[in-house]
């Protein structure tokens, strides 16, 4: 049996089980894999809220109380740039910026993200292997009664207000998986694969969308355990309980399970949905 662990996350809620599973497993054991199509450019920076939550999670310096940003952030940037007439429905904390003026000046330099994010993690002592899902861009865009919309003007400018029709991932069909990501999933060192409690559709599917990414899912030697984000009926974090209904879906822990089927070996849900 292998000794390593896979976790495929999205944001606030997937990184509350990394950190769980960074608890009982040693460092070198435990390999997460983020969700990049909730990643965009603001003012000419890079941003990458998943691979952030995460990284600020494992470090310790996350604002626990909204799940993501810094602990002990200050706004003054923001308070400036609202004073200038600039946009500021995207918060950007002034510690936080460091973060993406570095990434953006190293993507600049021809650095890949894998490279970039393993750098930010060495600096912040995170032990884990943390890798995004791809080095290509890919970007999520959902179908609203308002019309299109990128995932961070649906999920922080609208504040998940429109009704969801339908959506899709821009870029994913010749975007390349992270490499590392498929050869661990090709290795025999593979004890478990966790897919956290995060959005099915607009934080796993990205990463399931990727080129060969669910057939080797499929084929590895290691169980798929899925968590669910729904306990009765209500979404741990987020819109995925809006959406599923918007989506004509049952919001249920039942119709996540229908979601991984052929995929998942195994779920966990909550005992107030033992009944299902």
């Amino acid at each position: 049996m292998g000794n390593k662990v896979l976790a495929l996350s999205g944001g606030v809620g997937g990184a509350k089980l990394v950190l769980g599973l960074s608890r009982v497993l040693e460092p070198r054991e435990l390999v997460i894999c983020a969700n990049t199509a909730d990643d965009f450019t603001h003012l000419g920076l890079r941003v990458c809220p998943d691979l952030d939550t995460i990284m600020y999670t494992l470090a310790g310096i996350n604002n626990q109380k909204q799940g993501w940003g810094l602990e002990g952030e200050s706004w003054h940037f923001m308070r400036s740039l609202q004073r200038l007439g600039g946009p500021d429905w995207f918060k950007l904390g002034d510690r936080d910026l460091a973060t993406h003026i570095l990434r953006t000046n190293n993507l600049a330099q021809g650095l890949s993200l894998s490279e970039v994010t393993r750098n930010l993690c060495r600096s912040l002592d995170i032990g884990q292997c943390v890798l995004p899902m791809s080095d290509d861009p890919v970007g999520t865009l959902l179908d609203t009664e308002e019309g299109t919309l990128s995932f961070q003007d649906y999920f922080v400018r609208r504040r998940c207000r429109p009704a969801v029709q339908g959506y899709r991932f821009a870029g994913v069909e010749s975007a390349v998986p992270q490499p590392q990501l498929m050869a661990l999933l090709r290795a025999t060192d593979l004890a478990g694969v966790v897919i956290c409690p995060s959005n099915p559709f607009l934080s796993v599917e990205p990463i399931l969308a990727l080129p060969g990414m669910e057939l080797a899912l499929q084929h590895c030697s290691a169980p798929v355990i899925a968590v669910s984000p729904i306990v009765g009926g209500k979404a741990l974090k987020g819109p995925a309980a809006k959406m599923m209904r918007e989506l004509r879906q049952p919001s249920s822990a039942l119709q996540v399970a229908r979601f991984y089927r052929g995929l998942a070996d195994g779920m966990v849900i909550d005992p107030a949905d033992a009944s299902e």
